[in-house]
């Protein structure tokens, strides 16, 4: 066994439901079987019990604490090319706070309860007993990571467990829709006399976000242009008539993070396609 596989069995063996990361810490991407979706899950996020696939192809949803699974034939050649370890947070009952560089680490001090804390490249995460959804910044410089999201594991980290604090817990509920690009929904008056507005068919509007994870999936190169022109196609289809959701964005973000794009290249990109067509 490697040091990575390792270290991931000693912390299943604590509870701390695991995964590896390839070269970019990203998770890796849906195998064939599971590509689109039709695996019963979600791109890179499936629901529980949806899909039996036994490789690691559904990001933070493939996380566990079984050693079978984790030693398997299936995962064994994720753990050759692996970079590193991640866990999900919610899965062992805790959210982080991703505090990306030093004014993000002032604020902390200044406003949040003392934590465990755990030296990351760039800043720190602070961890807290409690779970909650996870946000993409939040504020500057702060990414929330707890439900349907992973962290990366770097060390156990100083100090002792706090319990949640209702401070963390408000940055997700008021200010991430400020700082990020996606509201629950994005809304415009359909035309006059149109009648009902055929995006919300249901399956119209999941082949056209199914599509789009597609596209992202299969990009080859230029993934940066790959991610914005499919934002831009799916605002142009379903951004005025308030059909988009949370977790449609949520779909689409998660396809360009298994492509190697950083939540912020993701944010940024859902910004100015909304900025470029006025949605």
């Amino acid at each position: 066994m490697n040091d990575l596989l390792n270290a991931a069995l000693a912390l299943a063996g604590a509870g701390v439901p695991v995964l590896p990361l390839r070269r970019g810490k990203v998770p890796f991407g849906n195998c064939r079987t599971c590509e689109g979706g039709v695996c019963g899950g979600r791109p890179n996020m499936r629901s529980a019990g949806a899909c039996q696939c036994p490789a690691v192809c559904h990001a933070w949803a493939a996380a566990t604490t079984d050693p079978r699974v984790l030693t398997s034939l299936a995962w064994a050649a994720a753990w050759r090319q692996a970079a590193a370890v991640a866990y999900h947070p919610a899965g062992a009952g805790l959210t982080v706070v991703d505090l990306d560089n030093p004014e993000a680490i002032a604020w902390a001090h200044a406003t949040l309860p003392a934590t465990r804390t755990v030296p990351t490249t760039r800043g720190e995460h602070w961890i807290y007993q409690g779970t909650m959804r996870s946000a993409n910044a939040v504020r500057p410089g702060v990414d929330i990571k707890s439900r349907m999201a992973y962290a990366r594991w770097l060390s156990h980290g100083a100090g002792t467990l706090a319990p949640l604090p209702a401070v963390v817990r408000a940055l997700a509920v008021k200010e991430a829709p400020a700082a990020r690009p996606m509201p629950r929904t994005i809304s415009a008056p359909a035309p006059a006399g149109a009648g009902e507005c055929r995006h919300r068919t249901p399956a119209f509007l999941e082949r056209g976000i199914a599509m789009a994870e597609q596209r992202i999936a299969e990009a080859t190169s230029g993934v940066h242009n790959a991610v914005y022109r499919t934002f831009l196609a799916v605002l142009s289809t379903h951004g005025r008539c308030g059909c988009l959701t949370d977790a449609h964005v949520e779909r689409l973000f998660t396809a360009a993070q298994a492509k190697g794009e950083s939540p912020r290249h993701c944010t940024d990109a859902w910004a100015n396609a909304r900025s470029a067509l006025g949605v």
